[in-house]
């Protein structure tokens, strides 16, 4: 047998992906050494931490890699440790500036911030289906749990580990292609958070600032019902954030949505729709059931618009459906597990309407210059 190109050999290894930074491994300085003796090649890779918790992913990957390149017929991985000074130069290679990335004039990222006036409308489940489907296409994707009193996204996402740390900065774990974060992953068991504003607004902050999110296309935060201390911080410092509505068809429901919603005329955000759940479903026999009446989504997005004196669609109504909540109890959102059931439909059409949208380029330096 002939001997592995060193060339091809490294061209694999260029192809695997750090499954936290999602980056390859020899970009970041994680590939320390690569040796070949006739058909055996041993890679030298420096893990960031010492118990890096997908140590076993990336030795998989770089094994597989390796078995492609022909020639190659054993394969050694040594795993080792980066010292501080090579963490600390990786994360200045990933964030050579401090601050909040989405804020920053040359990010393209659409940011989304899914609110309700009230508790128990779907508004997690909404976000965390629309965040798998839009990765599923191929977008960078991250979702923040903003809810700190009420998290819940970790368990819809079916994420049981926590973040990694690279110095101070923050390695958000990733679950179906979506990087997540959430005050559910620094506490013990299901212990309660109580925190008052200042905590909430800080806490929010470093989500920001210290979690290594990449370049995204579309970052979703998961809000608290109301217009209470977070939402204001959101207002705050993400200004571009545009809200996505959740409501019920109940009347009740609708009435605490538009109060959400027309917050937006006070912080100078835009709403980019209305999303109906829990709305009208069809049973066994062809009969449609509507469990908490109808027309409240309409009744939101007519109502802002007015409120607003801007257009604000009903982007989608999601009908009540026990697979979704199927899905959430087993980790793994309706888009993911059902595809073809009838919430999962609605839910794909309203990411389609979502990615479909422009992201504006005014205000941001595009590069170019007048000669």
């Amino acid at each position: 047998m002939n001997s592995p190109d060193e060339a091809a050999v490294r061209a694999a290894l260029s192809t695997v992906i750090d499954p936290e930074l999602r980056r390859p491994i020899d970009e970041l300085g994680m590939l320390a050494d690569v040796a070949l003796d006739g058909g055996r090649v041993t890679v030298r890779v420096l893990l960031t931490i010492a118990g890096c918790p997908l140590r076993g992913t990336i030795d998989a990957d770089v094994r597989a890699a390796l078995a492609a390149v022909p020639g190659v017929d054993k394969i050694a991985i040594e795993l080792d440790v980066m010292t501080p000074e090579q963490r600390q130069a990786l994360r200045d290679r990933l964030r050579p500036v401090r601050g909040i990335p989405f804020t920053r004039p040359e990010s393209l990222t659409k940011v989304f911030a899914v609110a309700s006036g009230k508790g128990g409308v779907g508004k997690s489940s909404v976000t965390v289906n629309l965040a798998c489907e839009l990765a599923s296409r191929g977008l960078r994707v991250g979702v923040i749990d903003a809810d700190v009193h009420g998290f819940s996204v970790p368990a819809l996402m079916g994420i049981t580990q926590g973040p990694t740390r690279v110095e101070d900065m923050i390695l958000p774990p990733v679950a179906h292609g979506v990087k997540v974060i959430s005050i559910g992953m620094f506490v013990t068991g299901n212990q309660a958070v109580a925190w008052r504003g200042p905590m909430l607004h800080r806490a929010l902050e470093q989500f920001l600032t210290d979690v290594y999110f990449g370049d995204l296309d579309v970052l979703f935060l998961d809000l608290p019902p109301g217009t209470g201390d977070v939402a204001i911080s959101v207002s705050q410092l993400l200004p571009s954030a545009q809200l996505l509505i959740v409501t019920t068809p109940q009347a009740a429901a609708a009435d605490v949505a538009e109060r959400a919603g027309s917050v937006s005329a006070q912080t100078g955000q835009r709403v980019a729709g209305v999303v109906e759940n829990m709305s009208a479903m069809t049973l066994p026999d062809g009969s449609v059931l509507e469990v908490f009446g109808s027309g409240g989504g309409e009744r939101v997005a007519a109502r802002l618009s007015e409120v607003l004196d801007a257009p604000v669609p009903l982007l989608g109504k999601v009908p009540l459906d026990v697979a979704l909540r199927e899905g959430g109890d087993a980790g793994v959102p309706i888009v993911l597990r059902s595809p073809d059931s009838p919430s999962a439909a609605a839910l794909k059409a309203v990411a389609s309407r979502l990615a479909s949208a422009p992201r504006g380029l005014a205000g941001r330096n595009l590069g170019v210059a007048p000669r």
